[in-house]
């Protein structure tokens, strides 16, 4: 399980990133990044990125670092990884619902998804306590 949520995770966090360098009109800073690197041919793509596969993405990262939670039981680790996909919904959220502008907070939750990918990349998490509770550590003589 451990690996399939960290291919989960990172697919969630990359998808997203693309998705959201799809949509010039919504998101101009990540977008210009976007074409920069030779996605500009995305643009005519912008309404089913934003509409559909960010939440999609956002979702699947979201649920991709709660079933981690199950398996290494790291709250810092869970908290900043459950922040980000969060903060991409809440986005997606508001300019849905309200027209609203909401780049910075994707931007924030893409950096947090980004973030916690490479985190998890370099420092892979390892299980901490059990489903009964936590072992005391072994004490000093």
């Amino acid at each position: 399980m451990g690996l399939i949520t960290r291919i989960a995770d990172k697919t969630g966090a990359l998808g997203s990133v693309v998705s959201a360098m799809g949509c010039a009109a919504c998101f101009p800073a990540i977008a210009s990044l976007g074409a920069a690197i030779g996605l500009g041919f995305l643009n005519q793509y912008e309404g089913l990125f934003i509409r559909i596969l960010l939440p999609v993405f956002a979702s699947i990262a979201l649920l991709a670092n709660a079933i981690a939670w199950l398996n290494h039981r790291q709250l810092r680790r869970t908290v900043f990884g459950l922040s980000g996909p969060v903060l991409v919904l809440a986005a997606v959220f508001f300019m849905r619902a309200y027209g609203w502008r909401s780049g910075w907070l994707l931007y924030v939750g893409l950096a947090f998804m980004v973030g916690v990918s490479i985190w998890d990349f370099v420092s892979p998490a390892n299980r901490r306590c059990g489903p009964d509770g936590c072992e005391p550590p072994p004490q000093r003589r």
